[in-house]
């Protein structure tokens, strides 16, 4: 009864509208913890969410390519909630339909539509993962895992153009996700296959690789941008599911050069993090072997998402709450007070109630297909 009381009473606090997309990819299913592709499987899908009203709700779906092996940061929404784009690095090879092959799409959502509908399919480089936004919504990039590229891309309102492609020397780095300083001049990207982050400098629509690379530990993958510009988070996935421990890193953009400072331990593969609104609380979707086979002496029957407080460039653990099995994209409402996290087994996306010092789950909407990355609109 109390539970119900204190439900109801979230419920009716609600919020201004805040659009949240969720990418579900519907070609791989994971069978006792084996990466198998659907026969015949339905279209990957787009969930569009209002994440301002309590509980959030869908407000549409649509078919677009989408793939869990990226970072889940593989969707961007403009400022202003204008338009969406979603990455997709994966698809069925049409040669071998029990496999997957390299993708190299990314589609732009009119959100401002009613209903949202697709504008646009556009062409990236090779196995397209991490897709970002500036907050003046006149540029993008696209990490290309597949080439050690990033491509850009130009936005005039909704309108999305190619501009070219900033190589950053190894063909074979990975880069999986690129994140924009508040002042639209610098963007970090993420090389999961060398250990590096990479410093790119920004003017106007000119991107450029300035050779300056922090060391990062082991597998950077998922990174985060401080609100103010500040500082950095970087989610190290190590050795991958049969690995121990990973970490969290905060890199110090005051530095100069800017470095890693400070990481705190984990546990296995921390997927998605995702930094609240006022840049103080990390929220970290750690999958702790739920995606492994059950006889694997890594599988635990259940993820975990975690909080910690970010003071200056410290981390410290605040408090935790289980979830499902092989989750991936976690994002916060404006207000704080909300915090949702993707499960592509049970096919849902769990949502929590965060009081400051407590995870409280209080529901889930489910989607069509694995929710395998999400995004709401910068800060």
């Amino acid at each position: 009864m109390k539970a119900a009381i204190l439900l109801l009473a979230w419920a009716a606090s609600g919020a201004v509208a805040q659009i949240a997309v969720s990418s579900n990819d519907n070609k791989e299913i994971l069978v006792d913890g084996v990466h198998t592709i659907v026969p015949n499987a339905p279209p990957d899908t787009a969930t569009i969410i209002d994440l301002g009203v309590r509980p959030p709700k869908v407000i549409a779906e649509l078919n677009v390519p989408g793939s869990w092996s990226a970072p889940p940061q593989s969707v961007a929404i403009a400022p202003g909630e204008t338009i969406a784009l979603v990455a997709n690095s994966t698809k069925i090879d049409p040669a071998n339909p029990k496999k997957t092959v390299s993708d190299n799409t990314l589609t732009v959502i009119d959100l401002k539509a009613r209903p949202p509908v697709v504008l646009a399919t556009l062409t990236t480089g090779s196995r397209a993962a991490g897709v970002s936004i500036n907050r003046a919504g006149t540029l993008a990039l696209v990490a290309n895992r597949g080439e050690g590229t990033v491509s850009v891309f130009t936005i005039e309102g909704k309108t999305v153009t190619p501009a070219g492609k900033v190589d950053l020397g190894n063909r074979d780095c990975a880069p999986s996700l690129p994140v924009f300083t508040p002042d639209g001049k610098m963007a970090l990207v993420t090389r999961n296959n060398d250990h590096k982050i990479s410093v790119l400098a920004i003017e106007g629509k000119n991107v450029s690789y300035t050779k300056v690379d922090i060391a990062a530990n082991l597998s950077p993958y998922g990174i985060e941008m401080g609100p103010a510009g500040d500082v950095a988070i970087v989610a190290n996935i190590g050795n991958g599911p049969a690995g121990g421990t990973d970490t969290i890193g905060v890199v110090d953009l005051k530095a100069k050069p800017p470095r890693l400072v400070d990481a705190i331990s984990i546990g296995l593969i921390p997927e998605g993090i995702g930094l609240s609104p006022d840049g103080k609380y990390l929220a970290a979707d750690v999958m702790n072997g739920s995606s492994r086979p059950k006889a694997s002496p890594f599988f635990n029957d259940y993820g975990l998402v975690k909080i910690f407080r970010l003071k200056g460039t410290h981390l410290t653990p605040l408090t935790e709450a289980k979830v499902g099995h092989w989750c991936e994209g976690v994002v916060w409402s404006r207000d704080q007070k909300t915090l949702m996290v993707q499960c592509m087994v049970e096919k849902q996306i769990y949502v929590f109630r965060f009081d400051g010092t407590r995870l409280q789950a209080v529901g889930a909407i489910p989607v069509s297909g694995g929710p395998a990355g999400i995004r709401t609109a910068d800060r």
